[in-house]
């Protein structure tokens, strides 16, 4: 039996063993953030296993009790010959649509050689169960774990790595050439690894946080002050330095302070309205 790759997946099947030994052991091996429980063996869901790679170290992981996803109807069906641990435990389908709760009720790690199509979708799905994920590994496009690990200041700092580095300690930690694929990419890939951070909430309003994160990036060549009057059509009463900024020199916590700063303005504006 044979997993042909599939363009459309977004497939690169990785074959150097070594590399997988790495991600692996790059989850397996790292410290669980604080306040995260678990019994001997921690949930793990591998998404994306292809034809099994990372899924033969991480079934011979006795702490690990693993789950995987995998959209591939062909993929699926090799993986459960090759690996008859697998059954019961291998969901058909898309991670991006999974209803988590239906197989997770506590916390659990997540870890894959994520399709490149579709890897930033995927963060953003981490991002919306980040209560019951404290860490994920994954091996992406290298100019995307660039862009999720870069501080303010860089020109790959944008709308990704500010929402993930609200909630997650972000490391970049190695790179990986062309040639360990099959097919090979034509861009070099990268292995990041994100755990929970001491933050419970955002002091500030959560929704409007993302609107300004997104619609400042999306002007990015404008002001803040310019970028948010285009989109909020808020005419700023008070000045503030901020706003004489561009989105890629502000870090966390100076979003949490324009968000804020933006609710007062609009606050006021509907006071000062007739």
């Amino acid at each position: 039996m044979y997993v042909r790759p599939k363009k459309a997946l977004g497939q690169h099947f990785l074959q150097d063993v070594s590399v997988a030994q790495r991600i692996v052991d790059a989850l397996c091996s790292a410290h669980i953030p604080d306040g995260y429980c678990f019994g001997e063996r921690f949930p793990v869901l591998e998404v994306g296993p292809g034809r099994g790679v990372l899924t033969q170290f991480l079934l011979g992981q006795e702490k690990v009790d693993l789950c995987a996803v995998e959209l591939d109807r062909e993929a699926v069906d090799y993986l459960l010959v090759r690996y008859p641990e697998l059954n019961g435990r291998l969901i058909h389908g898309d991670f991006l649509n999974l209803d988590v709760k239906r197989f997770f009720s506590g916390p659990f790690l997540i870890i894959g050689n994520f399709p490149y199509n579709i890897s930033s979708q995927i963060f953003f799905r981490i991002l919306d169960h980040r209560d019951q994920v404290p860490m994920a590994v994954g091996m992406v496009q290298k100019e995307v774990a660039e862009r999720i690990a870069s501080p303010p200041g860089n020109k790959t700092y944008g709308i990704l790595s500010v929402l993930l580095q609200a909630w997650y300690n972000i490391e970049y930690l190695f790179t990986v050439s062309e040639g360990v694929f099959v097919p090979p990419p034509k861009v070099k890939s990268a292995v990041i690894r994100i755990s929970r951070n001491d933050r419970k909430k955002l002091d500030c309003s959560e929704i409007l946080f993302k609107q300004l994160v997104k619609a400042t990036f999306n002007q990015r060549r404008k002001t803040i002050r310019n970028s948010i009057k285009s989109v909020t059509g808020l005419t700023p009463l008070v000045d503030h330095p901020i706003l004489a900024l561009r989105p890629e020199q502000l870090g966390v916590e100076q979003f949490i302070e324009l968000t804020n700063y933006v609710e007062m303005e609009v606050s006021q504006e509907s006071i000062m309205s007739p």
